[in-house]
């Protein structure tokens, strides 16, 4: 296949050490967990990872590669709170800069829009503020005089994302219910890589499918990568919904080197894991 398809044995040449990379999805739903397992393989360290975060950001804290987690959330959604990033952050082996999930929003918005911030009233009379100096307040310049926040634009270096389809000019499609902001960590990117349950002609992604589920156009996407099973163990609907067991046994991993290890042997060095679990799905 032709255009932007790549083969799993490019995705690791397109991880750099330092990177800021932002993951599409939310929490433990459509994660692209493929390419978040081709980035553990790459061993690419000191990175700035922002998502609103699920088993993305707590596989790459347990792998040592992640200096600070830019984030909304980090949640497993029938699991509170991701035992690996909870074990880095409360060890001080990562930094943090946790943001309302509107003002994240609002910083991939402005990197998108190549501008410097989005005005916001997001985080007036919080400790979000307080927490993070860095985020400043504005004046408006109109006859209210009204203060408001100025989120500081959250640029990309590299987006990672997984979709139902893809066509090989890097048009992605959504199936499922929700596309999230998908398209916002595309726009804030310099590079996305999209990966997709399967690629398709152009033709094929408008039957039978409604044109509006087309999340990102080919100009917002870099490389496409196949990978069947790719967003698991979490849900990728319709497709297929989050692997319980699998999660399970990963979060049980935070607690045990040894079930980390296995866990780590099993279904992150291994590049065609993804392709079995799709099978079973």
């Amino acid at each position: 296949m032709t255009g932007k398809v790549i083969e799993a044995q490019s995705l690791q040449g397109l991880f750099q050490d330092g990177m800021t990379i932002g993951i599409g999805g939310w929490g433990s739903r459509r994660k692209p967990m493929a390419l978040v397992a081709a980035l553990v393989r790459s061993g690419a360290k000191d990175l700035r990872i922002v998502s609103f975060g699920g088993p993305d950001v707590g596989t790459l804290c347990a792998t040592g590669q992640v200096r600070e987690v830019v984030h909304g959330f980090v949640t497993l959604d029938s699991i509170a709170v991701d035992p690996h990033f909870a074990a880095a952050r409360q060890s001080g082996a990562i930094a943090t800069t946790e943001l309302d999930e509107s003002m994240l929003v609002s910083g991939l918005r402005a990197a998108g829009r190549r501008l410097p911030f989005e005005v916001t009233r997001t985080g007036l009379g919080s400790d979000v503020l307080t927490v993070n100096p860095q985020i400043r307040t504005i004046t408006s310049p109109y006859e209210d005089g009204e203060t408001l926040v100025a989120m500081p634009a959250v640029p990309l270096d590299l987006a990672l994302i997984h979709l139902n389809r893809a066509d090989a000019l890097g048009n992605g499609q959504c199936l499922g219910p929700d596309p999230y902001v998908d398209d916002l960590f595309a726009r804030a990117a310099a590079r996305t890589i999209l990966s997709a349950e399967s690629v398709v002609s152009t033709r094929e992604l408008t039957e039978g499918a409604h044109p509006s589920t087309l999340l990102l156009n080919r100009t917002m996407v870099d490389h496409v990568y196949e990978a069947p099973g790719g967003a698991h163990f979490t849900t990728c609907l319709p497709a297929y919904p989050r692997n319980e067991e699998l999660q399970r046994e990963y979060a049980r991993a935070a607690s045990d080197p040894a079930l980390w290890e296995r866990y780590r042997a099993e279904y992150l060095e291994n590049e065609t894991i993804w392709r079995k679990e799709a099978v079973h799905a």
